[in-house]
């Protein structure tokens, strides 16, 4: 089975807080309408990082800083294997601008259930939904 690198950005307001996260709803193919975190392809000779960077740029027009990696998800599709890493990262510069998605909305913690996520990344939102409760904590 064919195996395709991705990466894939979970936008937060604010790395420190994690209030909010950005996802896009895809706007072509099989999973048309479905939603996942912003990312592509990664290419010959770029790292994670940077084909994240420049991937976010081309969808979203908009510049961000990478932050920590939140994992790698491996999920089987049926015609290929996709390898994903997915990291924190902020908005440092720019409006997103939806260039590729039919539709993108900020989810809260609460909100990450109400919408219908694309397979592979749904199997990192238990990470994610970690992560916003313990920073939302008071301690933090």
């Amino acid at each position: 089975m064919k195996t395709i690198k991705v990466v894939a950005a979970v936008i937060c307001s604010s790395m420190t807080e994690k209030k909010s996260i950005f996802a896009t709803a895809r706007g072509y193919g099989d999973f048309k309408g479905q939603w996942e975190f912003p990312g592509g392809k990664v290419e010959a000779g770029e790292s994670p990082r940077q084909a994240l960077i420049r991937e976010i740029r081309e969808e979203l027009a908009t510049d961000i800083t990478v932050g920590e990696q939140i994992g790698t998800i491996e999920y089987d599709y049926p015609a290929f294997h996709l390898s994903m890493d997915c990291f924190w990262c902020e908005v440092v510069r720019g409006d997103l601008v939806l260039k590729e998605a039919e539709d993108a909305r900020w989810l809260t913690r609460e909100e990450l259930a109400s919408v219908h996520w694309l397979p592979a990344d749904l199997t990192i939102i238990p990470e994610i939904e970690k992560a916003m409760s313990a920073s939302s904590s008071p301690e933090c």
